[in-house]
């Protein structure tokens, strides 16, 4: 059967489908997806792999009446199809399209906001109380990968669930991948159920003996729980690790198989208690290359479906520069190591992982500990580079100042996807780091304008004994200098200039630049500075004294950024600021939201000459 998926307009359309519907209808959605996704980009993979787990959480399930919380949410596209959302796919991720990401201002189907990983099971907690405070009766369920388990508030949510006994389900989408592969205790724990069937054969010979017996078969049965626990750990210990917590444990199951994942959810709803459900799927399943790339397929651009080869840039980016030139420096300083939070690759740490084994640790989706092991590295005698994305980051807040900074320790900070990142949207861009960071005593904060200074900055970062942060951007790296001057630790003037002053942080040199020949034509001589080295009171900026107007220029928030910071500094000084608003920026093209926010070269110049055009009057 064909042309079902053109009917599905809402959860309620497949209720009344049978099995070989649901397959087929998983088939078209496959297809859907891979046509789509190949035009607009996004995250194929993780979609690919939960096609029958979320027509199954629909079929049993009413939402949105029944609560579907889902971890990440980069997994939601079928999701969004189901409900309602497939004629706005080619918008995805474009301005002012559909988000990549569960949004409540977008379906009344997406109940909570995700993007980081491991919040899911805290917030269907938390909604399970509310449930029982006001006396409503829905379910309310958790998705989380098995990734994302590995996230400290995962844990704590499943223990407060199972200490509570309150009704929740979990959902644990298990493919073995995150981003990068899953490691730690819990990924082989769960690694052993996927492939264990000693005790699932055991307990059903049991069961199928007992009643047969007449009678008194189904009291011995429940007699002999005690001893069906205990066979339980003698065999494999299935299930035990969440069992013990207080959770019955369901699964696992196979995560493409429709009739039974309908079946184990159906047995869920009618547990009295917290359930977690282990489903088995494969990341990229009905796609080849995504099976056999999901690393690649988790957040791809577009690219051609026949032979699944990537149509977007291949400049080397921020990331591979940043990769080589560490690998390099590690090769020569057996002290410097690094450490990242499930992002190997994707931070450019593929090729030391490779060629200088034991040097890059992989702590999984756990950013506070990624910096707590670098604490316990740096005051050991060695420098660890932590790489993780800036928004990322900020989970680990608290260890930086308190484990780092606090400790002055020698640990260098590599915060990729800083400032905006595009279509991934608010959850994702790096806008807030040169706020937090400017609030940590002892930290030093390097951003390079171009690829490379980064290498420069890098070099510079792992020679000094005191805590770093380099910030640097997604996507394609500036291949030539832009200062024209090698890096030393300190900034760098670009541009002389009488009227006007640019004080432009890391990247924004560039459209810094486009901006002075814009105001030259205006008869405004402006001079720009490259400001690639700031906090713990270093801003030291050259020519600037005799400058009627300072111009603060970073892609961050104006809410204690560097402008801020420097306008405390010098109150005395005619400064504007030209940063992010405070509030969180939608997804879309760097182009247009950039010239939306007047942050473009043309809005710089524009903002500046109504300044002087004020001041005149």
């Amino acid at each position: 059967m064909s042309g079902i998926l053109e009917k599905i307009k809402s959860p309620s359309d497949i209720k009344e489908l049978d099995e070989n519907e649901l397959n087929a209808l998983a088939g078209e959605i496959r297809g859907f997806l891979i046509d789509s996704v190949s035009k607009t980009g996004g995250h194929l993979a993780s979609n690919l792999g939960v096609v029958e787990l979320t027509l199954a959480l629909h079929k049993v399930f009413d939402t949105p009446d029944d609560k579907i919380i889902w971890d990440v949410g980069h997994q939601t596209y079928v999701h969004k199809i189901l409900t309602g959302r497939r004629d706005s796919f080619d918008s995805l991720r474009q301005t002012d399209g559909l988000s990549g990401f569960p949004k409540r201002a977008e379906s009344e189907y997406d109940i909570y906001d995700t993007g980081h990983s491991s919040t899911s099971i805290s917030a269907a907690y938390g909604m399970a109380t509310a449930r029982d405070i006001k006396g409503e009766n829905h379910e309310v369920i958790a998705v989380i990968g098995d990734g994302s388990m590995t996230g400290g508030p995962a844990f704590e949510a499943i223990n407060a669930v199972g200490q509570s006994g309150r009704k929740v389900i979990i959902v644990l989408n298990d493919n073995g991948m995150s981003i990068s592969k899953n490691i730690g205790g819990l990924s082989e724990h769960l690694g052993k159920l996927r492939t264990s069937t000693k005790y699932k054969d055991a307990k059903e010979k049991l069961k199928e003996t007992l009643d047969k017996m007449p009678v008194v078969g189904r009291g011995i049965r429940r007699a002999l729980g005690d001893t069906k626990a205990r066979i339980k750990y003698a065999l494999i210990n299935e299930g035990v690790l969440f069992e013990e917590l207080g959770l019955i444990y369901l699964g696992p199951v196979d995560g493409h198989d429709i009739e039974d994942l309908i079946s184990v959810l159906e047995l869920a709803k009618r547990v009295d208690g917290p359930v977690i459900v282990h489903a088995i799927t494969k990341k990229g399943k009905g796609y080849e290359p995504a099976e056999k790339h999901p690393d690649r397929f988790h957040g791809i651009g577009v690219f051609d479906v026949g032979t699944g080869k990537s149509l977007s840039s291949n400049k080397a980016t921020y990331s591979d520069l940043f990769g080589d030139a560490l690998y390099e420096i590690a090769k020569e300083n057996e002290t410097v190591t690094a450490i990242s939070a499930a992002m190997t690759d994707a931070t450019g740490l593929g090729i030391m992982k490779d060629r200088l084994k034991g040097r890059v640790f992989d702590v999984g989706i756990a950013e506070a500990n990624a910096v707590i092991m670098a604490a316990g590295q740096a005051i050991s005698g060695l420098h660890p580079v932590v790489a993780i994305y800036s928004s990322f980051l900020q989970r680990a807040y608290d260890e930086m100042i308190e484990d780092v900074c606090m400790q002055n320790l020698p640990v260098t900070f590599a915060v990729d996807r800083a400032g905006f990142v595009g279509a991934d949207g608010e959850t994702h861009h790096g806008i807030f780091d040169i706020s937090y960071f400017l609030t940590m005593p002892n930290m030093t904060v390097l951003t390079p304008c171009d690829g490379i200074q980064l290498k420069e900055m890098l070099a510079y970062a792992v020679k000094l004994n005191t805590p770093t942060a380099i910030r640097y951007p997604r996507g394609a790296a500036i291949a030539e200098s832009l200062t024209g001057n090698e890096f030393t630790g300190k900034n760098i003037l670009v541009k002389k200039g009488t009227n006007v002053a640019i004080l432009a942080v890391g990247t924004m040199l560039k459209p810094a630049l486009e901006a002075a020949e814009i105001l030259k034509n205006k008869n405004i001589s402006t001079g720009v500075v490259n400001i690639g080295i700031f906090g713990n009171d270093k801003i030291d900026i050259p020519g600037i004294s005799g400058t009627p107007l300072i111009v603060t220029l970073e892609d961050n928030i104006e809410s204690g950024g560097f402008g801020e910071h420097f306008k405390a500094k010098n109150p005395n000084r005619d400064i504007i600021s030209i940063a992010w608003p405070n509030k969180f920026i939608e997804q879309g093209n760097a182009r247009d939201i950039f010239k939306r926010y007047d942050m473009d070269a043309e809005g710089i110049a524009k903002s500046i000459m109504d300044h002087i055009s004020n001041e005149e009057k």
